[in-house]
């Protein structure tokens, strides 16, 4: 009888490995992000990878596809103890429904257990307001059923089972451990950590960059993964002149064309503020109601919740639709339409070429005024590489004090996608020197990339070629013994010997 298969482990759907020589490719674009953004004054910032889920649904905006679809939950595990003492409760349930509970036992099981419960949820392990409305039901409860048992009588058969079951109830409804999910962006994380650490009070604008993942649950389909990667950029402060929203776009297309990222496409436009913008909204919510019957699903939805995303629709049956809908920038207060003249001025300015896109609307509640996104050719109908704009009022939205604040998000996946399809692809460094060494003595001279058993001559050589080298050192006794060294060129088999100095002063300049 054959042995069963063992099973062969893969990557979670929408997840990937990123292996040699792409890997390469990543870090040197995060690099040059990092240097970019720095040569601007940007700072890295890292967050964690999991916050509260409230924190992006007050930010985000809970009825928008990433909240009440795409995010990832994360239950954080309290200590042993505490699941015992919920269980401790939970028990009761058994016998309270064949009706062989004894009350005193219950009431004595809650007076033990629900002071370590408070505990837990002072110190975090049980969090949320959910579960503090659970703890207060199972006090109160406990303490009617306690004063029974003292002056007896006071309460009917039926209140103290309704009473006992309450109890029971809310012992098995309480959520242990701190409620979490996996960051699906990272602006609000930003935006937190400005505001935790008391940020405001640094002089001047906060300029901060990042760079890691973010975790959606959305279905999977080109340079778009359930574990994506982004770089972004925030500038936090007092001041929303149009000159900021035009150096961070400045900034972000220095990126691009530093890493060959050419042939892509800048798109902007304005929002309005809370002034002019719910007016807008509900003049388009009532114009998408007449034609309500002629959308699909989504936008249909849409109107009531958020119906500027019906602007940012794909479907090729929606198109001609949306053409006829009323534009924001015709509907923009005095104060928008000015900043949005002199944010056009300001790349004017710069020499940054740029369309205007009056259905650019981003699909996240906090953004305000300026939007902008930047497409790259070869990644199809969904040809994003980076998106951003103003969010003035989200830091007072989170607890903050009254800030101003502006920013982007480049999808690394796709932008690396896109640099890939160009064949616009960097020459990454590869490997110098292979140390082709031979004989035992030789070998404690040898370093960087080299064999770790003796090969022989031939084959040492082989496999520097194969390793992509540019060079392979001949170390032996004999080089040793005189201290000069032969350095071979793989490329041409050209051969010189020099001494050590001269060697890494040879290497040093490039060979």
């Amino acid at each position: 009888m054959s042995e069963p298969k063992q099973k062969q482990f893969r990557a979670i759907r929408g997840t990937r490995d990123i292996l040699p020589p792409d890997s390469s490719l990543w870090n040197w674009f995060e690099r040059t992000a990092r240097e970019v953004f720095e040569s601007f004054n940007f700072r890295e910032i890292r967050t964690p990878l999991f916050e509260e889920p409230e924190l992006f649904g007050r930010s985000v905006g809970t009825d928008t596809d990433i909240v009440l679809k795409e995010m990832y939950p994360v239950e954080g595990r309290p200590p042993q103890e505490i699941q015992d003492y919920r269980r401790f409760i939970a028990a009761h349930g058994a016998r309270i429904k064949n009706g062989s509970f004894v009350l005193k036992h219950l009431v004595h099981d809650v007076e033990q257990v629900l002071p370590e419960l408070l505990i837990a949820q002072r110190i975090g392990d049980i969090s949320d307001t959910d579960n503090m409305r659970l703890l207060q039901v199972i006090g109160e409860d406990a303490k009617r059923l306690r004063v029974h048992l003292r002056d007896e009588f006071l309460l009917s058969s039926e209140e103290i089972l309704n009473l006992a079951q309450r109890i029971v109830y809310a012992a098995e409804d309480l959520r242990l451990g701190e409620q979490m999910t996996l960051r699906p962006e990272g602006t609000a994380s930003v935006v937190r950590a400005y505001i935790e650490h008391g940020m405001h009070n640094l002089p001047g604008n906060q300029k901060l960059y990042y760079v890691g993942p973010m975790f959606r649950r959305e279905r999977p389909q080109k340079g778009r993964y359930r574990q994506f990667y982004q770089i972004g950029a925030e500038v936090l402060g007092p001041s929303d002149a149009p000159a900021i929203d035009a150096e961070v776009i400045e900034m972000l297309l220095a990126l691009f064309h530093r890493v060959g990222l050419t042939r892509t496409t800048l798109y902007v436009n304005s929002i309005g503020c809370k002034d002019c913008r719910p007016k807008y909204v509900e003049l388009l919510r009532e114009e998408l109601r007449k034609i309500k019957d002629r959308l699909g699903a989504d936008s249909q939805r849409r109107i009531e919740t958020n119906p500027l995303r019906v602007l940012d629709s794909k479907l090729p049956d929606e198109q001609e639709i949306i053409a006829t809908l009323p534009r924001i920038s015709d509907h923009l207060c005095e104060a928008c339409r000015a900043h949005f003249a002199k944010l056009k001025d300001e790349l004017n300015l710069r020499g940054l070429a740029y369309e205007e896109n009056w259905r650019l609307v981003r699909g996240l509640d906090y953004y305000t005024r300026t939007t902008f996104e930047v497409t790259a050719e070869g990644l199809g109908s969904q040809n994003a590489v980076c998106g951003g704009g103003r969010y003035d009022g989200l830091v007072e939205l989170l607890g903050g004090p009254p800030t101003k604040g502006i920013g982007f998000a480049i999808g690394t996946d796709r932008a690396i996608l896109s640099i890939q399809e160009s064949g616009n692809l960097p020459k990454l460094p590869g490997l110098d020197v292979f140390v082709a060494w031979m004989g035992v003595k030789s070998y404690p001279t040898a370093g960087v990339e080299l064999p770790p058993e003796e090969m022989k001559f031939k084959k040492s050589l082989g496999l520097a070629d194969k390793l992509g080298a540019r060079y392979a050192l001949i170390l032996g006794e004999d080089e040793v013994a005189s201290g000069t060294y032969t350095l071979k060129r793989l490329a041409d088999a050209k051969q010189e010997k020099y001494s050590e100095s001269e060697l890494f002063a040879h290497l040093k300049n490039g060979g």
